[in-house]
């Protein structure tokens, strides 16, 4: 605590929170300044008769001067920091600051945000992965935020904080679903000039390379046997059909077809818009007969009866957990060190490439895995994909199958019901 020899300026400097701001209790005389540390000259001056309001310190033509932006929780934190960069910005245009309104519900970030998932992206099969990525990177810092004020700075700060914890190929996603966001409000004439054009892109993006050993794919296999159903099961339905998570974790009954035993699926519930066909192996359709119903859900996999299953990073932490614990037990049956036991880290994706990996290496051909993945690129692009419509199916099946036999030497299938 600093003080200037009265406790009328008394003050403090700390990070504030929403949270942290209730809980700061009137001084027992005079006045106190609590500075928001990262925000300079900003600090919510609270009197001990309990009066709490948003200052700004600042210099003018060389004389210290102070600002008042409102009185809280009337002007929230994040609206008061608003403010504080409203000041800041007229300041560094030679002009004193002003109190600027917070931004109307209709001109902050969030609101401009959901118009253009809502008239932009409603038929994208991307409109999942953009809301999600706005709603978990983007609309905590600027939700609130008037859409108009955000500047290039800022936009790189954001971008940056996520390239700076490692995730450098949802930096450039990120990046891009933002770059849309500014060029169709441009479009509507919400904003004069796109603030991310030439914006330099900030990662390379790194194309996964992860395939699990047999040893490992049977770990996992046992692991989610342990997790039991409905997530465990999912997981050993990917492994056996070498679908996608989103096709297995939203898979209805009426996509089953048990006279034909494969699942099908529309357009709307593949990653290119197309009609798919995943063929069911043996296993696989033994699986699904001993999964539990529940009564009146459309979906096969759910805990609710109403929505699919969700919660992929949790079950997948478990069966991470489980796999070490099998691998270590192994280690000390085999006298080894189990300080060794090291798997390297895999996400549920892998799973697609190493079924593609495996089945190149028993002998299937390149464009039947392409075809069982649901692949319209590779060795199906441009004028290939044109003429070439033949759909494999009946190698589909057969490959399948054959994946299956795989699995099974490896140890996976030993306790699937048949």
């Amino acid at each position: 605590m600093v003080t200037s020899g009265n406790t009328a300026n008394i003050m403090t400097r700390r990070h504030l929170t929403a949270v942290g701001l209730s809980r700061i209790k009137p001084p027992a005389a005079g006045q106190v300044d609590h500075f928001d540390a990262g925000y300079p000259g900003l600090a919510l001056r609270i009197s001990y008769a309990g009066s709490r309001s948003w200052v700004y310190f600042y210099r003018w033509q060389g004389k210290q001067k102070r600002l008042t932006f409102g009185p809280w929780p009337a002007l929230e934190l994040a609206q008061a920091r608003d403010a504080w960069r409203h000041a800041r910005k007229r300041l560094a245009s030679g002009l004193e600051p002003l109190v600027a309104p917070p931004a109307a519900s209709t001109d902050n970030f969030a609101s401009v945000a959901a118009d253009c998932l809502k008239r932009d992206q409603a038929d994208n099969r991307s409109h999942d992965e953009v809301k999600r990525i706005l709603h978990r990177e983007v609309l905590p810092a600027w939700g609130h935020r008037r859409f108009a004020d955000i500047d290039r700075r800022e936009i790189l700060d954001l971008i940056d904080k996520i390239v700076d914890r490692g995730a450098g190929t949802l930096a450039r996603r990120c990046q891009a679903h933002l770059h849309r966001l500014f060029r169709w409000s441009v479009g509507r004439g919400l904003i004069e000039a796109n603030p991310m054009t030439d914006l330099p892109k900030p990662s390379t993006e790194v194309r996964r390379t992860r395939v699990l050993t047999d040893e490992e794919l049977r770990l996992a296999w046992r692991a989610a046997e342990q997790v039991g159903w409905p997530m465990g099961s999912a997981i050993q339905l990917l492994v056996l059909t070498a679908a996608r998570r989103e096709e297995i974790g939203a898979l209805e009954w009426r996509e089953i077809d048990k006279l034909r035993n494969e699942i099908r699926l529309e357009g709307r519930r593949t990653r290119n818009g197309e009609a798919h066909t995943i063929p069911l192996s043996v296993p696989a359709r033994a699986l699904l007969d001993a999964v539990p119903r529940m009564a009146n859900s459309a979906f096969v996999f759910t805990t609710t009866g109403e929505t699919a299953i969700s919660g992929w990073s949790r079950a997948k932490d478990r069966v991470d957990r489980l796999m070490f614990e099998q691998a270590q037990t192994q280690a000390r049956q085999g006298e080894e060190d189990t300080g060794k036991v090291r798997i390297e880290p895999w996400r549920i994706h892998d799973l697609r490439r190493t079924i593609a990996t495996r089945m190149e290496g028993l002998g299937i051909r390149l464009q039947v895995v392409e075809a069982l993945l649901g692949h319209t690129a590779g060795s199906r692009a441009g004028v290939v994909g044109i003429y070439q419509q033949h759909t494999y199916e009946e190698e589909k099946r057969s490959a399948i199958e054959k994946w299956a036999e795989h699995i099974a030497n490896i140890g996976c299938l030993a306790r699937v019901p048949e």
